[in-house]
């Protein structure tokens, strides 16, 4: 079930909203906690049914090891806390590595040894990668004395709570937990909802009315790469992907946030105009910033002194692109694509240590033109068809008049949909800066009605969030 679709606004999301507040409005505090629980596990059992009893009893797992973990502090239980600690990350990574990187390792052992042991084609559960980074996070700071015994059902809140359960944003124990303990939001909060709806109407539109024809029509491109590719297509088809990436995952983001603020729960922002970026170092800043915080706070602090030679700032970044590389996708190309990612940051780090920054005129298009190189590699399923693309994209004597009048005629309302995205990305603000401006009025909701209405409209050829398959 995803978010754009009847099933999930017409019947699933006033079910669980109604009886979530009719509990609280009882007085029946932890039927509503239970009654959200439940139906966020519902919401997950309709994308990986079959997964379904191992998140159960992973979530389970993580939070008996977490309470012990808090219980066991002090330095005579610092061989306990640690083997738990070890048991606790080893059964989340391997199940992550189980069921996302189980047939690469066997093709490249295959490869490596010439053994022709068979693919297993595991299909890989929806969520897998982000609630994965939540319950680490979790263990991790239980192992630190950061938490504290959680009632369980604040905890499966925090874990389950299905706006961000599937894609983010990723959100930590620490923001969220209090958030539902907190009496004040126990009430049914009209102004918040219609700040909800509001946020999520144009989360919606960007997803469907942007994201999903650029996504459509890039996607029947990549599927068909050859030698010879016309410069044309390659350049517009890789901009058409770019801009619908960050649609895409912002209009998720933005879904979930609007969905958040429905049941008084604010959820972290995602992304903060990523292409109006100077450098690489300020564009990681901007993109996925849950992720880039998961990965700065357990990962790059982690590796890095201040002051050593072989864990500074630079191999501390390396490290962190190369696992966030890993962690997107089961392939070199998605290793490659972290390391590349790295280079990058590490070039506009020193060069702004320098003072050495590129004015904005420069900058920014240089960015969203390496965005849209990574991107390459990124969508790519081999090395061998972001090649061709890359040759493509330098195919000088594939340029000829009436193959461009054609092309343009053929696709006009991509290409004038491709540049009313990139103008809402480098002219218009963000809806974090809209939402700030909002009132209950008449006006916001008309706009937050046309949105939702013409969304509804469309919601028999939604296509699936890209980031489903991570």
């Amino acid at each position: 079930m995803i978010f754009s679709t009847y099933q999930f606004v017409l019947i699933f999301l006033p079910i669980t909203f109604g009886g979530y507040f009719i509990f609280h409005h009882l007085k029946m505090h932890s039927c509503a906690k239970l009654w959200l629980v439940l139906a966020s596990f519902y919401f997950y059992a309709q994308g990986s049914p079959d997964f379904f009893p191992f998140f159960l009893g992973s979530v389970v797992g993580n939070y008996l090891i977490g309470n012990m973990l808090s219980k066991l502090q002090g330095d005579n239980h610092r061989i306990e806390r640690g083997i738990l600690l070890a048991v606790g990350v080893l059964a989340n990574c391997g199940l992550l590595g189980y069921y996302k990187y189980t047939d690469f390792f066997i093709m490249n052992f295959n490869r490596v040894t010439g053994m022709h042991y068979p693919l297993m084609h595991i299909i890989l559960p929806i969520g897998i990668s982000f609630f994965t980074f939540q319950l680490i996070a979790f263990l991790v700071d239980s192992f630190r004395g950061e938490t504290k015994n959680y009632d369980v059902l604040d905890y499966l809140l925090f874990i389950t709570f299905f706006p961000q359960l599937i894609v983010g944003p990723i959100i930590h124990h620490a923001e969220v937990v209090p958030q539902f303990e907190n009496e004040a939001n126990q009430r049914l909060i009209f102004d918040n909802v219609a700040m909800g709806l509001f946020i999520f109407s144009i989360g919606c539109a960007k997803k469907m009315m942007i994201a999903d024809p650029l996504t459509t029509d890039a996607q029947s491109f990549y599927n068909h790469i050859e030698p010879g590719l016309p410069m044309l297509q390659s350049w517009f088809h890789s901009i058409e992907y770019t801009v619908s990436y960050y649609f895409d995952l912002s209009g998720y983001a933005d879904m979930a946030i609007g969905l958040g603020w429905m049941f008084n729960i604010k959820i972290p922002q995602n992304f903060n105009s990523p292409y109006k970026a100077k450098d690489f170092q300020e564009y990681w800043q901007r993109w996925h910033m849950t992720l880039s915080r998961f990965l700065g706070n357990y990962i790059f602090r982690n590796v890095f002194r201040k002051g050593s030679k072989y864990r500074n700032y630079y191999v501390a970044t390396m490290v962190t692109f190369f696992v966030s590389g890993f962690w997107h996708g089961a392939g070199w190309t998605f290793i490659v694509w972290g390391v590349v990612n790295g280079i990058l940051v590490c070039i506009a780090s020193w060069r702004n240590r320098k003072d050495k920054k590129t004015p904005v005129w420069l900058g920014v298009p240089l960015t969203f033109l390496l965005a849209v190189m990574t991107r390459i590699l990124f969508v790519s399923t081999t090395f061998r068809e972001s090649w061709q693309v890359f040759r493509g994209l330098v195919n000088f004597s594939s340029w000829n008049l009436p193959d461009v009048q054609l092309f343009l005629t053929e696709n006009w309302y991509n290409i004038a949909l491709t540049f009313v995205g990139l103008a809402i990305c480098w002219f218009l603000p963000t809806t974090k800066t809209i939402a700030e401006k909002f009132k209950p009025n008449w006006k916001y909701l008309l706009y937050a009605a046309v949105l939702l209405i013409i969304c509804i409209c469309n919601m028999d050829k939604v296509v699936q969030f890209l980031y489903f398959q991570f």
